[in-house]
Parts: C-alpha cells; structure tokens; sequence
C-alpha cells in the first residue's frame, strides 16, 4: 500500500449492502495505507475533523431520501464545519425507477458541505445516465461525486470506479 502524509477517511451508509459493497471495491483499488473505512453508524460528528480528506458514500432511498444511517445522523452533519476539509462523494442511485431524484442523497450532503466551508472533488460526468432531475447535479451540471446504478447498469460499476480512483488521485496528488 501506498503511504501519505493526508490521513483520508471513507464514510459510508448502506442497508442493503450495496454501498458496502462499492465502499469495499473503491478502499481496495485506493490503495492506500492511510485510507479508514468507516460505517456512517459507527462515527461521532468530531471524528469527520481528524481527516484531512473525506469520501463519503449515500445511497438514495424512496424518493430523493437519505439512506436511514445518514437519515438518523443527518442534523448532527449539518453542524459540522468543513473548512480546510476536501470532500468527495460517491451515490448510488435507480435512474429508471428514480428518474426525478436520481442519486438525490449525494446532492443533500454535498450542500452541507459547500454551505459549512468545504471544498469539493470528484466531480463526475453525468453523461451516460438517462435521468430526468438529481439534487445530485452541480451548479457546472457534473454530478458531485462518482455515481453508480446497480439497478441497471452494473457492469459499469467497476469501470466507474476505477476510472473516479484515477481521477481522484490526480486531482488530490496521491
């Protein structure tokens, strides 16, 4: 594994399993000795200030609705101060089945984040997804993070992710 001198931490919600799963994949293919990997169930709001770097992992649930360990946690993260934090994020989403609040959930924290003084990453390109509406959806219209639909287009999940992780290291230099 590769060391750093950032310590970077991978937050993540998940109910089924899914973002686990593609927490897991993005920890693996990271490579990197200093990265924690961290259920959003398992984390006080001062612990989000002992990093440097932050990658965290919302699925939407119902329509355009947190994910309930986000859900459950969601008024402690919006007194969280981000200044001097870089945030990236990672949603997964149902574009057919959700298409007016696809990937929702990466939208509602990334607000907090800009509003509390943090500083984006990972922007994504929202090409290749067939969507109505997304909260999801930048002011530059890119996602604000890297953007999986298991649903309906799993077989790009890996090259996604790979992809975002080249991405990343690049914009962050590690």
């Amino acid at each position: 594994m590769k060391k750093l001198k950032k310590s970077i931490a991978l937050i993540y919600g998940s109910d089924m399993g899914a973002t686990e799963e593609v927490a897991t994949t993005i920890y693996e293919k990271m490579n990197i000795e200093e990265l924690s990997v961290i259920d959003v169930y398992n984390i006080k709001p001062s612990r989000f200030l002992d990093y440097d770097i932050l990658i965290l992992g919302v699925p939407t649930w119902y329509i355009g609705e947190l994910q309930s360990a986000w859900d459950d946690f969601f008024p402690k993260f919006q007194k969280i101060k981000f200044e001097g934090i870089k945030v990236g994020f990672f949603g997964l989403g149902d574009q057919y089945g959700y298409p007016d609040n696809f990937v929702d959930g990466i939208g509602i924290l990334a607000e907090v984040v800009i509003k509390n003084g943090g500083e984006i990453f990972g922007y994504w390109n929202n090409k290749g997804y067939d969507f109505n509406s997304s909260r999801g959806l930048a002011p530059n219209n890119t996602f604000y993070g890297l953007v999986i639909d298991e649903d309906n287009q799993y077989d790009q999940t890996e090259p996604r992710i790979e992809k975002w992780i080249k991405q990343i290291k690049k914009e962050l230099e590690i």
